[in-house]
């Protein structure tokens, strides 16, 4: 009988299970949402992105996803959910702003639902989706078509239904797996840095030769022009250059293991940084807690950890060494200018010549910033109405750099808003021509800088608004910003690499396109923190950068640099790429899905190319549209970061094996052998 009892209720028990009675409620905030990448902050369960109540168009939910655009959550459903509801919207707590997403979701690569684009003030929309056999769901947010600034999303109330007692997972198809590709340098000396330089007649010049080897290392230089002496121990050459002209030297390095020489091209005329800029920034690590100490530190560890033999020169002083009009920190309060309308540093900064002899004895360069506003973007002291006494000022202090933030110069002209780059990616000026608004300020700075006596290089930061890159040149800057801040997430990263192309002609010797500074190491605008990319993504970043003939700033401390960080940043033959003399920058010449070949010409007439992965698949293929890339003949392939030849190639019958991880690159040199 009891037997008989138990079959029965086994029975009963399959019938209930079937028809869905013992189906579960799987809440979505019960889930690991760690695992969801996003525009900004971190992904939070049953709070918003900024860590509050969710609120949409006034009112309030318990549970749910809080997250920002652009958001990507993947769940493992393996077939097991039958149904997903939730309500979307954008959160309250950005109210002032004008945030813009629309809400997707996916199963198994097929689009399944969308919101349509939503806006702040929107009530929460309703989406409810059969999951009948969907074994990979992806929550996305996109930007809504504005940009992902202030888009807070919030997914609220959302569950699944399930066809039994389960758990789903999470998944990041991006891996955390952090590898070391660079080999270490050699013991014996080789020549790095830039093969370049430029400087104008009259000014002091000051170049540093870079070698890796192993020290005690001695320097010399063949045909050095008179007036230009170099430091045997150190390899700096200083001195003035009075005729114009281009002179050709070689470089010489030795230790103990041997002896490495390279060509050098000095060229004294009118341009001045003749390949990217190469160093460090202040504000992606330290923001508004710069300080002198922190800027020695920062150059300190810039020779101790070996960067400096690898070319990298600037030490970069941004925002908040000015005294600022409203903070409560003392160390920044203090008068704007003195009776001469000369600047006044705050107390931070009490000795800025004495500073840039600092930085200068270690043989590297220094830079500054300001805003052609009366307040930069932090609120301090700006350039407006004493730009003269400004730019005599850096120079009699010495520096070499100076980048110039657009800012509160919105609130000069009739119709801009001030102090938030978000909002002024489009000049709508009220009163006159757009382009001679947006080239004026620039060119009052650019053209008093370009009356000091020493060279300082000028880089134009206003975000690319009225295409830059077309005057730039016009108002003797030598970089200028193409793009809003970047963060250190993917969709920052991917957003401003796929929109660098268009710039891309304007690019050569004294002028270069710059997407912002690198987001590697330990970052986070006063909380530092390591950098949220993946390392594949780091890898791409860099690899970028470096196609882009990009501005190399390093924005993490410089004193926390890990294993990982400085193999990122001391790979001399990916560093070649971004400092070849020929000056090209990198187009994408062939789209494969979601693989971008980006494609740079270089000087000796080899070709760098970057298989680019923006996608969430492994590409692995067999390639051989050699002529779409302009490679012709037989060729040696090069890998770049693992520097070791893999291949010999012939463009007309060859195929060549291409695998790049997900939202990875491979970056090879293709030399024609001759």
């Amino acid at each position: 009988m009891k037997k008989r009892f138990f079959i029965a209720l086994i029975l009963l028990s399959n019938i209930l299970f079937a028809g869905g009675l013992y189906a579960q409620t799987v809440w979505l905030d019960q889930l690991d949402l760690s695992a969801a990448t996003q525009g900004y902050g971190t992904p939070r369960s049953n709070k918003t992105v900024d860590g509050r109540p969710f609120t949409i168009a006034g009112k309030t939910y318990e549970r749910g996803f809080g997250s920002h655009a652009e958001s990507l959550l993947t769940i493992i459903l393996d077939g097991k959910a039958t149904l997903f509801t939730a309500l979307v919207g954008i959160d309250d707590e950005v109210k002032g702003q004008r945030p813009a997403a629309e809400f997707v979701i996916n199963g198994d690569g097929k689009q399944l639902w969308r919101s349509g684009v939503m806006h702040l003030g929107d009530e929460a929309r309703p989406c409810s989706v059969k999951l009948d056999g969907v074994k990979k769901l992806e929550l996305v947010v996109t930007d809504g078509g504005n940009g992902n600034y202030y888009d807070h999303v919030d997914w609220v109330d959302a569950k699944f239904e399930t066809t039994g007692v389960t758990t789903f997972k999470t998944y990041n198809p991006v891996s955390s797996e952090v590898y070391i590709l660079t080999p270490k340098p050699s013991a014996s000396p080789k020549i790095t840095g830039a093969k370049v330089f430029g400087v104008r007649p009259g000014s002091p010049f000051q170049f540093m030769a870079t070698a890796t080897g192993d020290r005690p290392m001695t320097f010399s230089a063949v045909n050095l022009p008179k007036g230009l002496k170099m430091d045997p121990k150190t390899g700096v050459i200083t001195g003035k250059l009075t005729q114009t002209g281009t002179y050709n030297v070689v470089l010489k390095a030795k230790n103990a293991k041997g002896v490495a020489e390279r060509k050098f091209r000095i060229v004294c005329g009118d341009r001045i940084a003749l390949t990217p800029p190469m160093g460090w920034n202040s504000w992606n690590c330290f923001a508004q807690e710069v300080s002198a100490d922190r800027v020695k530190r920062a150059a300190n560890a810039m020779v101790s950890s070996g960067l400096i033999n690898h070319g990298w020169t600037y030490i970069n002083i941004d925002d908040f060494w000015e005294n600022n009009r409203d903070s409560r920190d003392q160390s920044l309060r203090g008068k704007f200018r003195d009776e001469a309308g000369n600047i006044v540093p705050n107390s931070r900064f009490t000795d800025m010549k004495g500073l840039a002899d600092y930085v200068h004895g270690l043989g590297l360069k220094i830079g500054l910033y300001s805003s052609p506003g009366p307040w930069t973007c932090g609120g301090c002291a700006g350039s407006y109405g004493y730009e003269k006494q400004d730019a005599e000022s850096y120079a009699k202090w010495g520096f070499d750099y100076l980048k110039y933030d657009w800012c509160s110069y919105g609130n000069v002209i009739d119709g801009l808003p001030e102090n938030d780059p978000s909002k002024v990616s489009s000049l709508s000026y009220k009163g006159g021509n757009v382009l001679e608004t947006a080239v004026k300020p620039f060119k009052v700075m650019g053209d008093l800088l370009r009356q000091q006596p020493r060279d300082i290089v000028f880089s134009v930061c206003q975000y690319g608004m009225s295409d830059v890159w077309k005057w730039g040149d016009s108002v003797n800057g030598n970089c200028w910003r193409t793009t809003n801040d970047i963060t250190d997430t993917w969709t920052s990263v991917k957003n401003i690499a796929l929109n660098q192309d268009k710039s891309a002609p304007y690019a050569k010797p004294g002028n270069w396109n710059d997407p912002d500074m690198l987001v590697v190491g330990h970052v986070g605008w006063g909380n530092p923190h390591p950098s949220k990319l993946k390392p594949d993504e780091q890898y791409l970043h860099i690899s970028l950068w470096s196609l882009f003939a990009a501005p190399l700033l390093i924005g993490c401390d410089m004193e926390k640099l890990d294993d990982f960080t400085l193999n990122l940043l001391t790979n001399d033959e990916v560093i070649d790429v971004n400092q070849d003399p020929l000056g090209k920058q990198a187009t994408c010449l062939q789209t494969m899905g979601d693989l971008r070949i980006y494609v740079k010409e270089l000087e000796d007439g080899s070709r760098a190319v970057g298989f680019c992965n923006f996608g969430l698949d492994v590409v692995d293929i067999s390639y051989k549209d050699f002529a779409k890339l302009g490679i012709k003949g037989q060729n040696v392939v090069r890998d770049l970061w693992r520097q070791k030849d893999i291949a010999k190639i012939d463009s007309q019958t060859s195929d060549l094996k291409i695998k790049v991880p997900v939202h990875g690159v491979v970056l090879y040199k293709f030399s024609q052998v001759k």
